[in-house]
């Protein structure tokens, strides 16, 4: 099956490029090399094409209902302009995704308070699956609300990192800086209207802009920094313990419920949604798994799916995500242990192609300004 192209696919081969594909889209991986490009956001700013990403709007009289019963936080918390980070669960309360939900603000899109308009990000390839589960639900339950995927309608570009706020406020204007975390407005760049939130997926300060597809090349372009792949973005992530889609959890090869993830604060259970009865037995009852932190002493890689055992020896868990942090130049990794194992500084072994290698169990983020 082909790939589905991002608008600036060919912008990118011109620069230099090299493409992987990820989740049904051949994006970029790199355009000078991981490390420069990691670099570049951890000491200034870098610019990621995350056009891959889903984009589905819910709007009309039950929006807010549909989006409570169908994502873990609390919807109704959100006032135009804000956003959360969210779960979506089956009724056994595993993770089927995860996803930003903003509620628009009010001017684009005709969102209004009375109204609103939801706009949730599903990871890349997950757009026709929410989609569907979206309308299914909405008319299993009879609500009245109109969803759309728009996946193919915007471009979503991140500029992260120390100097990216400057960018954003000399490309957009002056008052974004005045955004929160979490926050979002419309203004427009290079002559389009954009959204632009206080969001990311790196660890630095930063926004993420989303503009129409056709309007792609014109906004990217406003923004003079190191561009960036998919490379450096998983480093990044990694060293900030942040969770991915079809690594960290995955509802066939990694099933998950937000508390042995580690995202427990996405979960409202004074809410109703799919998966919230299951998911208060998971608190109740605590969990034997949890998601951890690990960081080698010895020399080598821990890659996904590599075994995590005690000092004794016994298997106690698996690594889900693994690389050589080029921000600590240590090897590090995420993956489940065993609750008895997985308080900080316990010690375990990571078995790397056969050879066991000392490592400890860390708190993330690795990075111990962040």
């Amino acid at each position: 099956m082909a790939h589905r192209k991002p608008p600036l696919r060919e912008v990118h081969a011109d620069r230099g490029a090299k493409f992987t594909g990820f989740g049904g889209w051949e994006m970029p991986v790199e355009f000078d090399s991981i490390r420069t490009e990691h670099s570049a956001v951890r000491d200034s700013a870098g610019i990621f094409d995350v056009s891959h990403m889903s984009e589905i709007t819910v709007s009309g009289a039950d929006a807010t209902e549909l989006m409570q019963r169908l994502t873990t936080n609390d919807v109704t918390a959100l006032d135009p302009g804000d956003s959360q980070y969210s779960c979506i669960t089956d009724e056994s309360g595993v993770i089927l995704d995860d996803t930003v939900v903003y509620a628009l603000p009010e001017g684009l899109d005709d969102a209004d308070a009375a109204t609103p308009t939801y706009l949730f990000i599903p990871n890349a390839g997950h757009d026709e699956q929410m989609y569907e589960r979206w309308t299914t639900h909405r008319d299993e339950w009879g609500l009245d609300a109109t969803v759309d995927d728009q996946t193919e309608e915007w471009a979503m570009f991140a500029v992260q990192g120390p100097e990216a706020p400057g960018l954003v406020a000399d490309a957009a204007n002056e008052e974004i800086l005045d955004l929160s975390r979490f926050e979002a407005t419309n203004t427009e760049i290079a002559e389009s209207e954009c959204l632009v939130a206080r969001t990311g997926y790196t660890g630095e300060d930063g926004f993420e802009v989303l503009c129409p597809w056709d309007d792609a090349e014109s906004v990217w372009g406003e923004f003079d920094c190191q561009p960036c792949g998919l490379g450096a973005r998983d480093t990044l992530r990694i060293e900030m313990g942040f969770l991915l889609s079809g690594e960290d959890f995955d509802p066939e090869n990694e099933p998950r419920n937000p508390y042995e993830a580690g995202i427990s604060f996405t979960v409202k259970l004074d809410t109703e949604f799919v998966g919230r009865d299951a998911l208060e037995r998971a608190k109740d009852e605590g969990v034997d798994e949890r998601f951890v932190g690990v960081k080698l002493a010895e020399r080598g890689i821990a890659r996904h799916g590599y075994e995590l055992r005690s000092d004794d020896g016994d298997s106690i868990g698996h690594v889900t995500s693994g690389t050589m942090s080029p921000t600590l130049g240590e090897a590090i990794a995420l993956g489940y242990v065993e609750t008895d194992y997985a308080e900080p500084e316990t010690r375990v072994r990571v078995v790397v192609r056969g050879d066991e290698k000392r490592a400890r169990i860390v708190k993330t983020p690795f990075l111990e300004d962040k």
